[in-house]
């Protein structure tokens, strides 16, 4: 092999793989990224995980055709210390990637392992349905949605999120047993489809990378989204990422949501999280609860630790119930205020270990459930 492609576009293609290899599996084969120079000028690099793989491509001058695979993290950083300009990638005896910057000195060797070897990537059925979405869209549905994902791998139904394209609309919600989000987006250009996905954390997380990248390379270009088998495949342009969906079945989420609350409460959001925030400092490390007492008008707020002492604030609000007081985790309150960008939310409140909905307040593409605390 042996190919010549500018340093930007080697980052790229690399950094690209580097995020889905698999650093700590048994097996050595997936830490790294696979190489392929193919005639016509093409680069292709290629990451596994087994249960996600991305392959992304780049335009070169392509010397000699080849595979080869070698440590992701390793070849991204001998990349980075290149200078500016055009680097070669050959393979020399056995295994071993030579790279040398073109027109100086500097090269490394790195031992590597035949591209043979490497696991198959999932593909496509080239007669799959695609429907496209554009990167802001879905970066918008992940940005409302990811923070109530759980991080217990042992729970796959929960360390997911719901991708539910109804109709003309595009639906994602997650949960994690204490809260749950959810927020729906138009579905753009009159599209219609009627499907579901579980796609877990780690895809979540890779989504909202290809989705920075665009936003970063000011590419207007839409995601198109494919279904094959136990993967869905989303591309864009010059790069494929195939993730595994979780062969689970999520909550029933329609059932946590309350078909009607008591009382609702309009607060500014820019207070509550200032005031939460405050309050958080001298909240229980351990339970990080606070108390919300409403009242006529008046919002109090309270937070205790038996080790330090203990906070109060108060701020201004509709409401016209009776008073109620109500325990909170504040992280989960906090979650859900700062990914909304209203100057009002509204609180839907019903009694003291009822779930709390809270909601922007204009628009109603976004609902978040949170579960109170005994107090």
């Amino acid at each position: 092999m042996d190919v010549v492609l500018a340093k930007k576009d080697l980052l790229r293609l690399f950094g690209r793989a580097q995020g889905v290899a698999d650093k700590k599996s048994t097996m050595p084969i997936l830490s790294n990224v696979l190489i392929q120079a193919e005639t016509g000028g093409i680069l292709r690099a290629s990451a596994t995980d087994l249960f996600m793989a991305v392959t992304a491509s780049a335009t070169g001058e392509v010397n000699r055709p080849g595979t080869l695979a070698v440590p992701a993290k390793d070849l991204l950083e001998r990349v980075k210390a290149m200078p500016e300009g055009p680097v070669q990638i050959s393979s020399a005896e056995g295994a071993t990637a030579q790279l040398k910057a073109v027109g100086a000195r500097r090269e490394f060797r790195l031992r590597g392992m035949p591209g043979e070897d490497f696991p198959a990537l999932p593909k496509p059925d080239p007669n799959a349905t695609a429907n496209t979405i554009s990167c802001p869209l879905l970066a918008e549905l992940i940005a409302k949605t990811h923070f109530s994902i759980s991080s217990d791998e042992t729970r796959p139904h929960l360390n997911s999120a719901l991708l539910e394209w109804d109709g003309e609309v595009v639906r994602m919600v997650t949960t994690d047993g204490h809260r749950l989000s959810k927020h729906e987006v138009a579905a753009e250009g009159g599209q219609k489809a009627s499907f579901s996905l579980l796609i877990p954390l780690k895809g979540i997380a890779e989504l909202r990378r290809l989705c920075d990248e665009a936003k970063a390379d000011k590419d207007a270009s839409p995601l198109k989204l494919m279904r094959g088998g136990p993967n869905v495949f989303f591309v864009r342009d010059d790069t494929m990422l195939a993730i595994k969906l979780v062969d689970a079945q999520f909550p029933p989420y329609q059932q946590v949501i309350p078909q009607k609350t008591g009382s609702r409460v309009r607060v500014g959001r820019a207070q509550l999280i200032d005031v939460l925030r405050a309050m958080s400092v001298a909240a229980s490390e351990r339970t990080g609860s606070v108390r919300l007492t409403l009242g006529a008008g008046t919002m109090r707020v309270t937070s205790e630790n038996p080790d330090s002492g203990d906070a109060f604030d108060e701020l201004p609000i509709e409401y016209a119930g009776t008073e109620i007081t109500i325990g909170f985790n504040v992280r989960y309150v906090l979650d859900v205020l700062t990914a909304l960008d209203d100057e009002d939310v509204q609180l839907g409140v019903t009694g003291e270990l009822d779930p709390v909905v809270i909601e922007p307040g204009s628009e109603k593409k976004f609902l978040a459930i949170v579960m109170p605390m005994r107090i």
